[in-house]
């Protein structure tokens, strides 16, 4: 099972990396719109794959474990968050440090709620559900 785990970690923080650079990169703004974007798209992915794994036999326990505390695990970045929230305070810029936290957090719950009503649409529309 640790196995399952590590490979869905590592291809996780790859695309986090990717993504969230490549998305930080092409913003025109210091607000690390990057990390945002990967911690709500996580959120929905976790969301939708717990959902969704519960309700199907075709994913096996292993690559539950895989997707959801492997892949997701690796790609979602609180700890970035929660290091990017740091610095916005200890620059003064306590609005945008609000902001950052509010979005964050709301979005993301909303990301797991529009992920488990996603998951449940698929798992109701299989035949024989």
């Amino acid at each position: 099972m640790i196995w399952y785990v590590a490979a869905g970690s590592a291809v996780g923080g790859m695309i986090r990396f990717l993504l969230g650079t490549f998305i930080q990169q092409r913003s025109d703004t210091t607000f690390p719109v990057g990390t945002l974007l990967v911690n709500v798209t996580g959120s929905l992915l976790l969301g939708f794959l717990l959902q969704y794994s519960d309700h199907t036999p075709a994913i096996t326990p292993q690559l539950r474990a895989m997707l959801t505390i492997g892949l997701c695990g690796g790609y979602t970045t609180f700890s970035a968050f929660s290091y990017e929230t740091v610095v916005l305070l200890e620059d003064g810029n306590y609005k945008r440090a609000a902001l950052y936290v509010l979005l964050s957090v709301a979005v993301s719950i909303a990301g797991v709620f529009i992920g488990l009503a996603a998951g449940r649409a698929l798992t109701d529309a299989r035949p024989g559900a």
